[in-house]
């Protein structure tokens, strides 16, 4: 089982889909430091990929600081639990990118995206707080 959630799409990388899968789970806190990652070779199994792609996974986590090799232990998550904004913020990029692309497309205003996204988060988000779902 992984701990994090991943819907492999065609025509992007797998290697920097699974990297985006992760790094998102570490900075959203749904993985904490400490927490083991999967091997490489648990990794290939479970999503039925190349051990030479898992390893690659690792390896980008690995030289991005966010996982650690521990002899003995395993591979372990070593990212802070409280990620920055910006980290967070920047996970949004590509989605963002699709909606303006899509906006443009449709001939939607800056400002009627930005108002659609307002009255979808106030919908979406719980009375009085403005905290992340988990």
């Amino acid at each position: 089982m992984l701990p994090f959630s991943i819907a492999l799409k065609p025509g992007l990388p797998i290697a920097d889909q699974i990297v985006y899968a992760a790094k998102k789970a570490i900075v959203a806190g749904v993985m904490r430091a400490g927490d083991p990652f999967p091997s490489v070779r648990a990794l290939s199994k479970a999503l039925l990929i190349n051990p030479n792609t898992a390893h690659k996974v690792v390896s980008e986590l690995t030289m991005a600081g966010l996982l650690s090799i521990q002899p003995g232990i395993g591979t372990v998550i070593t990212a802070p639990s409280g990620s920055s904004s910006r980290e967070r913020t920047a996970l949004l990029g590509p989605r963002i990118e699709e909606l303006i692309v899509e906006a443009r497309r449709l001939g939607i205003t800056q400002e009627e995206v930005l108002q659609s996204i307002a009255v979808h988060y106030q919908s979406l988000t719980p009375k009085n707080r403005d905290k992340p779902i988990r």
